[in-house]
C-alpha cells in the first residue's frame, strides 16, 4: 500500500530546505501530500536519483574544460554549462514521469509493486493524476526543445542528433527496452557517452574518441544501479512481463553481474590512466574501495526479510547500496578531474614540474 502519512503540523513545522533534502535524499517527505508544492514535484519525479544525471553532466563539464573549451569566452561558456546540466536534469525528471504514467497505464505499477512502497507514488497515492503527468513532461520536453535548438545554433547539429537519441532512447526504455533486458545497456549509453559526450560537444563543439572512452566509467556504474534496482524487483517484474536481464538471470548471477560491474570500473580508469586517456588523478576512485568493501558484503548475503531501521527505500534494498556506491565513485571521479585540471597550473606557479 502506499506510504501512510505523518501528523501534517510535523511537516508544517519542517523547514522548507529540510522537506527539499528529505525528498532529495530518501524519495520521500514525511506527511508529502501536505507540503510545499515543489517538495511535492521533488517527490513526484524521484528527484533522489537526479545526482546520476547532474554527476554525468558536471563530469561532461570537466572534459570540456580538459579540452580548453572555457579559455575564451569563459562567461558564456560557464552559461552554455548550466543550460546542458539544466536540460539533462529535465530530461531526466521527464522520463521519470512518462515512465509512472505509462506504468500505471499497463498495469505494472500496482498499491503492492515497490514503486508504490518506497515512496509515495504520484497517481495511486493522490498526489497528482495521469493527466498532470503528462503536462509537466510535456513543459519540461518543451523547455528542453528549445534548449536543444539553441545550443545546437551554437555548437553544430550534433547536439540534435545526440538530444534526439537520447529521447528515443528513454521513451523506448519505459514501452519496451526495460521489457526485453535492454534497459541496463540503455542506461549505460544514456548516462555515458550520450549525457557526457553530449555535454562535451554542446559546450566545445568537438567529440573524440578519447572523451567517448572517458565517459564509459561512469555510464557503467549508472547501469549497475539499474541492475540493483531490477534485482530487488525480480518477483514483481516476472508475472507482468518485464523481462530484465535481473529477471532472465535470476537473483544470484544478477547479483554476481553486479559485483563485476563494480570491478569494472576500475578496470576501466586504469587502463584510460595506462593508456594516457586520463590523467591519474581519476585513480582517486579507488578511495571508495572500503565503500566497494561493504556493498560486495550486502551483495554476498541474503536480502532481510524485514524493513532494516532507517532504511528509507525499503522493499528495495540492493538499489540502495548501489546507488551509495555510485555516489561515492561519481564523486571521486569529478574531483579527479578537478585536480587533473587544476595541479598543472598551481605546479607551475610553485616552480614544480
Amino acid at each position: 500500500m502506499a506510504t501512510s502519512a505523518p501528523s501534517t503540523s510535523f511537516v508544517h513545522s519542517m523547514p522548507l530546505l529540510q522537506q527539499w533534502a528529505a525528498a532529495i535524499n530518501t524519495c520521500n517527505c514525511p506527511d508529502v501530500h501536505h507540503a510545499n508544492w515543489f517538495t511535492r514535484w521533488l517527490v513526484i519525479s524521484r528527484s533522489c536519483v537526479f545526482s546520476m544525471t547532474f554527476t554525468s553532466g558536471f563530469i561532461g563539464v570537466l572534459l570540456a574544460a580538459s579540452q580548453g573549451a572555457f579559455v575564451e569566452n569563459t562567461l558564456y561558456k560557464i552559461f552554455l554549462a548550466l543550460l546542458c546540466v539544466i536540460g539533462l536534469v529535465f530530461a531526466h525528471a521527464t522520463n521519470n514521469l512518462v515512465n509512472d504514467w505509462t506504468d500505471v497505464r499497463s498495469g505494472v505499477d500496482t498499491e503492492d509493486y515497490p514503486r508504490s512502497q518506497y515512496s509515495v507514488h504520484p497517481v495511486l497515492g493522490g498526489l497528482t493524476t495521469p493527466g498532470m503527468l503528462l503536462k509537466v513532461s510535456g513543459a519540461l520536453t518543451l523547455i528542453d526543445g528549445l534548449i536543444m535548438l539553441y545550443l545546437a545554433s551554437v555548437s553544430g547539429p550534433m547536439v540534435i542528433v545526440i538530444a534526439v537519441a537520447g529521447l528515443a532512447l528513454s521513451l523506448g526504455y519505459t514501452a519496451f527496452l526495460k521489457r526485453y533486458a535492454l534497459g541496463e545497456l540503455t542506461a549505460l549509453v544514456v548516462w555515458g557517452p550520450l549525457m557526457i559526450g553530449g555535454t562535451v560537444y554542446a559546450i566545445s563543439g568537438h567529440l573524440d574518441f578519447n572523451t567517448l572512452l572517458m565517459t564509459l566509467p561512469y555510464g557503467l556504474i549508472v547501469a549497475s544501479v539499474l541492475i540493483g534496482k531490477h534485482t530487488d524487483k525480480i518477483e514483481n517484474d516476472r508475472p507482468v512481463g518485464v523481462r530484465s536481464v535481473p529477471v532472465l538471470l535470476g537473483e544470484q548471477n544478477a547479483l554476481t553481474l553486479n559485483k563485476i560491474t563494480f570491478i569494472a570500473f576500475y578496470v576501466l580508469v586504469v587502463v584510460l590512466v595506462v593508456a594516457r586517456v586520463a590523467s591519474p588523478w581519476i585513480l582517486l576512485t579507488f578511495l571508495a574501495l572500503p565503500r566497494l568493501f561493504a556493498v560486495w558484503k550486502i551483495y554476498s548475503q541474503p536480502k532481510p526479510t524485514t524493513k532494516p531501521d532507517n532504511w528509507p527505500v525499503w522493499p528495495l534494498w540492493f538499489v540502495g547500496w548501489a546507488m551509495g556506491l555510485n555516489r561515492s565513485y561519481g564523486s571521486l571521479f569529478i574531483l579527479g578531474l578537478i585536480l587533473s585540471l587544476i595541479a598543472p597550473p598551481i605546479g607551475h606557479a610553485l616552480g614544480i614540474g
